[in-house]
């Protein structure tokens, strides 16, 4: 591995437990590789916050666009079972989780309050969608019992 920087070590390569050390934005790539010094390059690490911002917005909010495709869909979805709306908050968690372990430091606190916003909008109204799905059941299973 290659650490490319303007103060030391220019093209230096790097042992394997040094990278592990390394803290910053990693970007892989299995269909682009990059060719420095005749080497490929397949994992840049983006150490500097100002140039991995906007990398990590762009990568955020493709992921962010999807779940929200992903999410209205399954709420619009005619489910009897509920597990529609189970999949929508766990799917919101596992974005928060993600969001939260690896872009956080990279992404201003307005993107992040809007995402915050915009998903807990989504995880109440399936909440309150999967509340009166079992809400019916239950009165459903309530009236064959009283029927009997």
């Amino acid at each position: 591995m290659y650490i490319i920087s303007d103060k030391i070590n220019k093209g230096k390569i790097l042992d394997k437990m040094e990278i592990l050390d390394i803290d910053g934005l990693f970007m892989a790539s299995k269909n682009r590789v990059f060719k420095i010094h005749n080497c490929n390059i397949r994992k840049i690490c983006i150490m500097n916050k100002k140039l991995a911002n906007p990398i990590a917005s762009k990568m955020v909010s493709e992921k962010y666009e999807k779940l929200i495709f992903y999410l209205t869909d399954l709420l619009t979805d005619d489910d009897d079972s509920g597990e529609s709306y189970h999949e929508a908050l766990n799917q919101i968690e596992k974005f928060r989780l993600e969001i939260k372990n690896k872009y956080r430091e990279y992404l201003t606190r307005k993107e992040l309050e809007k995402m915050s916003k915009q998903l807990s909008i989504l995880q109440k109204e399936a909440i309150k969608r999967y509340e009166e799905l079992r809400y019916s059941y239950s009165e459903y299973l309530n009236e064959n019992n009283r029927r009997r």
